[in-house]
């Protein structure tokens, strides 16, 4: 008997009859012996339409108030399964983020979870119940409820798994595990058996929307054993997710490429060269809650240097006004910008140990035509930014240059 935490996202419960065929999937694990606990979300398009409402109201909602309001969607959600569990005869029992007492910090919106009390979801699993969790939510120290912002089921799943030692965490979504890419994107793309915690981090920090990156940092961090399976297909193993490597010889150096079309580049022209210079420049845009990605200084001969840096597009006209306001203070030439960027990026642990991926990659879009604007490696993973128009070829040249279809 194993004790697992499911979790199943928005569109798996998107209608009482998706919840009904979750309850059966619950039942059948139930039946086989084994508690488990289930975390789901809202009913997909629900915290969307609360958000809504709230705009409508307000145009700049209070953030306590507005995660009183997104968080019933989740709260809808956990006593519909209930109730769907209990008329197929499997006793269950729902639970609020209060209710567990999933305690957090007081940040509304984006709250970050600081303990679980385990006790009462124990005594109900002992006692034959499944337990149904709201995701997405818990209480800070005062009682108010709050939300843990974007992924935040994905998270609340981790954690309890954690919280219970957990045999395992199964994440179930619209797709059956992690590919080796976007499967719209390359045809060919294949289903990986097993993924490590740093591949996975990698991936979804790059791009991939399978899992979000901070459900995976926490799985890393406690050492749960996580599993991406489809919430509509029986049967399958999904995507392993674990810490071990479990790599034989014959494994690809490379598992997999990530993309994101997210991406604007910032040139700030000529500025002068020396000490101090980039926190001049980064400073004022991290103090301004913008996130940088890749970074490249290029010195010239004249004393100066150009400065390139990556956004994301949304953040690229809050990032301009930045830097008009310290333009003259830098003494900067020109600033430009490209929004019409993208990041290709190849994953993989055995990268560290095989020299030339690098070198294969660049060559591989030299054949394309594909200029490369930036680059950026670590041990696992190597990045370049280029047109967006060239995203899609990109991929597919890529991963049959990698031979990342054949089956290992």
């Amino acid at each position: 008997m194993a004790l697992i935490v499911q979790k199943y996202g928005g569109t798996s419960v998107g209608s009482p009859e998706r919840i009904k065929n979750v309850a059966k999937r619950v039942a059948k694990f139930r039946a086989e012996g084994h508690q488990v606990v289930v975390v789901v979300s809202a009913m997909s398009g629900e915290t969307n339409r609360l958000l809504a409402l709230a705009k409508e109201i307000s145009a700049k909602p209070d953030p306590r108030e507005l995660d009183v309001v997104v968080s019933t969607g989740e709260q809808v959600t956990i006593g519909l399964l209930a109730l769907a569990l209990q008329e197929i005869g499997v006793a269950a029992k729902s639970y609020t983020g209060g209710q567990v007492k999933i305690l957090t910090d007081d940040a509304f919106t984006k709250a970050r979870i600081l303990s679980i009390d385990e006790a009462a979801m124990r005594r109900d699993l002992d006692a034959g119940k499944v337990v149904v969790v709201a995701g997405f939510q818990g209480v800070d120290a005062d009682g108010d409820i709050t939300t843990l912002g974007r992924g935040g089921s994905d998270t609340t799943g981790v954690a309890l798994a954690a919280a219970l030692k957990a045999d395992e965490c199964q994440i179930y979504t619209d797709v059956d595990g992690v590919y080796t890419t976007d499967p719209r994107i390359v045809p060919e793309a294949r289903k990986l058996d097993t993924v490590t915690f740093e591949e996975m981090l990698e991936m979804a920090s790059l791009g991939s929307k399978v899992l979000q990156i901070r459900s995976v940092e926490f799985a890393g961090k406690y050492k749960v054993k996580l599993r991406v399976l489809s919430s509509f297909e029986e049967g399958g193993e999904g995507t392993l997710i674990t810490v071990e490597e479990n790599r034989n010889m014959e494994q690809p150096v490379i598992s997999g490429i990530a993309f994101n079309r997210d991406e604007a580049k910032i040139t700030v022209l000529g500025v002068p060269d020396q000490p101090g210079i980039a926190y001049q420049i980064l400073g004022p845009v991290a103090e301004a809650n913008v996130d940088v990605d890749m970074i490249i200084q290029n010195a010239g001969r004249d004393g100066t240097a150009d400065f390139s840096f990556t956004v994301a597009r949304g953040d690229l006209d809050k990032t301009l006004n930045v830097l008009d306001r310290v333009k003259a203070v830098i003494g900067a030439k020109a600033i430009e910008s490209d929004k019409t960027m993208c990041k290709v990026s190849l994953v993989g642990v055995g990268m560290h140990s095989h020299p030339g991926i690098a070198a294969r990659m660049f060559r591989t879009l030299s054949e394309e035509a594909i200029n490369i604007r930036m680059i950026s490696t670590s041990e696992i993973k190597v990045s370049v930014v280029i047109d967006e128009k060239y995203l899609e070829l990109a991929v597919r040249v890529l991963h049959r240059a990698f031979e990342l279809d054949q089956a290992v």
